[in-house]
């Protein structure tokens, strides 16, 4: 039972031109990423998969593996699919997503997500963390729900569960940490799937297979959510944080 983590890292993000390249503490983004999952050591290789020379080069300069992926991919998990049905990965039965604007993901995350599937308890699980209940007002920040047997209930940029009286004991509001592992089988019926309405209204990918019927199991990790990096003000913030950030580790 082997384990590959991919980094899907598109050249041209709308909000944060470039954003792979960008420098976090004077080292592009995307190599930042792969320098934390790497230094985790949660699976058995661990590659970037992009759709531009400029970016593999840079991680090929850092010491990294990356692919070259297709251009016409409009998701991380169709790119992590490409990568995942070449044949130097095919004897992996786990593939993680982490995402390349994800920097200060925590280790937990990942290896919650990824032991779900390879246990064979989910065919897809992903992570969540406890956070404030003021995050329900941030359409920015993911929640999600989840059962008594770990399974996601629902994901959503609104207040969920919506607390409408007291604080109830045992309650809390989960965030969505973006990290995906899939088994092969459930991977590849993903991105067979059309579109859903839910998906399209929420503009979460993951609802794509919640809606389908397809289980996701959620880690719950008692760790602080990192933040995605998406525009000039999350990479300014990102900056300013990374020194404490790396100090704490």
């Amino acid at each position: 039972m082997r384990t590959l983590v991919v980094i899907p890292a598109r050249l041209a993000a709308v909000r944060l031109p470039l954003k792979p390249l960008r420098l976090l503490a004077g080292v592009p983004l995307v190599v930042r990423v792969w320098e934390r999952v790497s230094a985790m050591d949660v699976g058995d290789a661990c590659v970037v998969a992009t759709d531009d020379e400029t970016v593999a080069s840079a991680v090929h300069e850092a010491g990294g593996k990356s692919v070259i992926t297709s251009g016409s991919h409009v998701s991380g998990t169709e790119r992590v699919a490409e990568v995942a049905n070449m044949a130097e990965y095919a004897d992996f039965s786990t593939i993680v997503n982490v995402q390349g604007d994800e920097p200060f993901i925590g280790k937990a995350a990942i290896e919650g997500a990824a032991h779900l599937v390879a246990s064979g308890r989910f065919p897809l699980g992903t992570a969540a963390s406890p956070a404030p209940w003021d995050i329900g007002s941030n359409p920015d920040i993911v929640k999600v729900v989840v059962g008594d047997d770990r399974r996601a209930l629902y994901f959503s940029r609104s207040a969920i569960p919506f607390r409408r009286d007291s604080e109830v004991e045992g309650m809390r509001m989960l965030q969505h940490i973006g990290v995906y592992a899939y088994s092969r089988s459930a991977l590849s019926r993903w991105i067979s799937l059309e579109p859903t309405a839910l998906e399209q209204t929420e503009r979460l990918e993951q609802l794509r297979p919640l809606a389908a019927g397809i289980p996701i199991g959620v880690a719950v990790a008692e760790e602080v959510a990192g933040a995605g990096i998406d525009t000039e003000g999350d990479l300014s913030r990102a900056n300013a944080r990374w020194q404490e950030f790396i100090g704490r580790r």
